[in-house]
């Protein structure tokens, strides 16, 4: 099976975080919980692990629409918890994640607020809130906040979302 790599992605709710990249072809897994850097961002906050084929997906086609799902380009006062991150596990990664993240924010004339951070620790979610879109879909916070992100994916990646999500 191609090239699988994995990034950590943190920045809004990790259900809406979850349910963004489970909908996207090449996506081969995602893991819902608690992220952790070095200090001084060594304090948890919601994220993802997502293990994808690079092959199929590419990673700097994930981080832009991992910037735009969430809030990437203001401060409020939940970063702690929803830390707008980019986490690799290999220090080479870094200097490849940068240049996209300046490419993007090029582009697209906006400054990211993103941080590029070492994944030092990761905490899985309880089972019960894994999964959280397939299991809630028709609930009020999903249709609030999920379905959105899931309708702008659509209008704007069509060919990258998966027919059955």
């Amino acid at each position: 099976m191609g090239n699988i790599t994995k990034l950590g992605f943190g920045g809004g709710c990790h259900w809406c975080t979850e349910a963004v990249f489970q909908a996207l072809h090449g996506v081969i897994k995602v893991e819902q919980g608690w992220i952790a850097s070095i200090a001084p961002y060594d304090d948890f906050s919601e994220g993802v692990i997502v293990n994808f084929d690079n092959n199929i997906i590419p990673y700097d086609v994930l981080i832009e629409i991992h910037l735009l799902t969430h809030s990437s380009s203001n401060e409020h006062k939940m970063r702690t918890k929803y830390r707008s991150a980019l986490y690799y596990f290999d220090d080479k990664d870094s200097t490849g994640l940068h240049a996209s993240v300046a490419r993007l924010s090029s582009e697209n004339k906006t400054h990211y607020i993103t941080q590029i951070l070492p994944l030092q620790e990761f905490r899985l979610n309880a089972e019960n809130q894994l999964n959280y879109y397939s299991k809630n879909k028709g609930g009020p916070f999903c249709q609030l906040y999920i379905s959105p992100k899931l309708n702008l994916l659509r209008s704007r990646f069509a060919a990258r979302v998966r027919e059955d999500f």
